[in-house]
């Protein structure tokens, strides 16, 4: 497991003593506050009694976005359909500097957390919500990551079999998070932050516009400098030799050939028939006679074990790297440099998860994901209510605690044997 270092100061932490109450779910949101959280603020993450859905999505238990994005944060159950339940939401609220949610906007509304409603309880509050889409005649539609994938050019550039399909991970969720904790952050510097600066909306179709903004004004210029409209391809089709390719034990290696001098580099390490030739020196011509690089570099590649392969392009400095299965990510030294993994433990499981971008230093122990309502009760307390106030809360429904037998992994039975790392 990675290294880590009691706990003690951390200068990285510029959102000490910021407050953030999360009510999110999914991806969104939790993973806005994950950073607000690696930043230093104290993330308190609210869940109704049903809990999150990711907290039943592996086998009836939680799955890896609990426990990639939710450790360091504390958590509390409370119904909001409650009228005592939403007493406590609020003056929970009262003591925030940022409250983020990815609800649907009528359910927000319906909850009693619009922008109005959490401004009457604390008006110097910083409201972000990150939604399908913000202002504009679509703003109360809803909108998941692959919905704003396909309004936004990306799912129709990405086909299986011809079938429009999304990307896999939900990037559009995770950037809307981040657009979420940049303009958070922005409006925390501004001292002179109005009314309006304090209130928030990442929209994942303005996430997707902005990310396709490259692509679309490609479209447009070639449209208007040819009179139709023609697509770039995506880089390794633009780009004859730029992509992946099956060594000969049936390892796959990306390439990275952009320029002509990669591509004089990565003929001249393969020792390929085509180094030096100059019909194929320039990218343009290259292009033209993309078939034939294609099957060159492919022939290339295939003539060598993975291990062959890599020492002859570092060697002659090609840039390359394996195309890594998920489960074998983490064991690259690179990724067990000092600072790049955090130890989670979690329900007697332990897992290494990746740090936010640009810890040098070892990684300080933080909290685990929190079970469902895991710090309702020290949490009330430091708002100020009474034992015998809290008591009643649970009682009454209003609030809850939960234990990890409330969303068990179902037992794995009839287990298939390991396969080995690297198969």
């Amino acid at each position: 497991m990675s290294q880590q270092t009691p706990p003690g100061p951390q200068s990285s932490a510029p959102l000490r003593g910021r407050r953030v109450i999360e009510l999110g779910t999914m991806v969104a949101a939790p993973f806005a506050t994950h950073i607000l959280s690696q930043l230093g603020a104290e993330v308190i993450k609210v869940e109704p009694p049903t809990g999150d859905t990711t907290r039943a999505l592996v086998r009836g238990g939680p799955s890896g976005t609990i426990i990639a994005y939710s450790h360091g944060k504390k958590g509390v159950s409370i119904d909001l359909g409650k009228p005592e339940g939403l007493a406590v939401f609020r003056r929970l609220l009262a003591s925030a500097d940022v409250f983020i949610h990815n609800l649907a906007p009528q359910s927000a509304l319906k909850l009693g957390v619009g922008a109005e409603d959490c401004a009457r309880v604390n008006p110097n509050l910083i409201y972000c919500h990150v939604r399908g889409y913000a202002h504009g005649p679509q703003e109360d539609d809803l909108a998941t990551n692959p919905v704003a994938e396909a309004a936004t050019g990306v799912m129709d550039d990405h086909r299986v079999n011809g079938r429009p399909s999304r990307l896999g991970p939900s990037y559009h969720d995770q950037f809307a998070g981040t657009y979420a904790v940049i303009r958070i952050l922005a409006t925390l510097l501004n001292p002179a932050a109005t009314t309006a600066d304090r209130r928030i909306d990442i929209g994942l179709y303005e996430t997707g516009l902005h990310l396709a903004a490259r692509d679309l004004a490609g479209v447009q210029l070639k449209t208007q400098l040819l009179g139709r409209p023609e697509k770039e391809a995506g880089g390794e089709f633009a780009m004859p030799g730029y992509g992946a390719y099956e060594t000969k034990d049936g390892r796959w290696i990306y390439l990275l050939v952009l320029t002509d001098a990669h591509w004089a580099k990565l003929t001249q390490a393969l020792a390929m028939a085509e180094a030096g030739d100059a019909e194929l020196a320039k990218l343009r011509d290259r292009k033209k006679q993309r078939d034939r690089v294609e099957a060159a570099v492919r022939d290339a590649i295939g003539r060598f074990s993975y291990d062959e392969a890599a020492a002859k392009l570092s060697a002659g400095g090609v840039g390359f790297n394996e195309v890594m299965p998920l489960e074998r990510v983490l064991e690259k030294p690179q990724a067990r440099t000092t600072g790049k993994l955090r130890d989670v433990a979690f329900r007697g499981l332990d897992f290494e998860v990746p740090e936010f971008p640009g810890q040098t230093t070892p990684v300080e122990p933080g909290l685990p994901p929190p079970e469902l309502g895991e710090h309702t009760v020290e949490i009330l307390a430091a708002l100020g209510y009474a034992q015998a106030e809290t008591a009643a809360l649970l009682e009454q429904g209003a609030v809850k605690v939960a234990g990890a037998e409330e969303f068990a992994w179902a037992p794995v039975r009839d287990k298939a044997p390991a396969v080995p790392t690297g198969a």
